[in-house]
């Protein structure tokens, strides 16, 4: 699945970038508008090491490390394993996602919906996708939004696409200046 992910995103010219999975305070949050003692801090705890390193809670450190690294125009994307101090049955304590980020002249969201629908469609296999963008909040992008794309159960399989319910993939949004 990574690398069908990953093949999709390098097809668009992004580059695949990675980074430590132990990590520090500063990339994983600080740099991420996530101060200390700051309540959305509580959604990615983690686990931590009596030096001060963490294991990383999300990919996002990787952006912070590019954006310090390049200047703009950035494309690119950061596959990786996180951790979290999750465990219920919807959540595991390691898990892998893959961020993308695209910073340049004129980009807007716009952009981000059509990029995300041309993948939802690919890595689906579907012709078409009924797919929703509904509002949200991360501190590090503004605005923010969750995707959710459309489903039905057909035969006891869920067919993506189409549909009265819905799922949600992948959380999303602009860079925060």
């Amino acid at each position: 699945t990574m690398d069908k992910i990953i093949d999709y995103f390098v097809a668009l010219n992004f580059s695949v970038e990675s980074g430590p999975m132990v990590e520090d305070d500063f990339h994983n949050f600080e740099a991420l508008n996530l101060p200390k003692y700051h309540p959305a801090r509580d959604m990615q705890d983690t686990f931590y090491f009596n030096d001060g390193g963490l294991l990383r809670t999300h990919t996002s450190p990787v952006q912070v490390r590019t954006m310090l690294e390049r200047k703009p125009p950035i494309r690119m994307i950061a596959p990786g394993t996180v951790f979290r101090r999750d465990y219920d049955i919807t959540h595991t304590p390691m898990f892998h996602q893959v961020e993308g980020l695209h910073i340049d002249r004129d980009i807007n969201m716009g952009h981000l919906k059509g990029c995300l629908n041309y993948f939802i469609k690919e890595f689906f296999e579907v012709k078409k996708i009924k797919m929703r963008f509904r509002p949200s909040h991360f501190p590090f992008t503004e605005p923010s939004a969750e995707v959710d794309i459309g489903y039905e159960i057909k035969d006891g399989k869920i067919a993506i696409g189409e549909g009265n319910k819905w799922l949600e993939i992948l959380g999303c949004g602009m860079v925060h200046p």
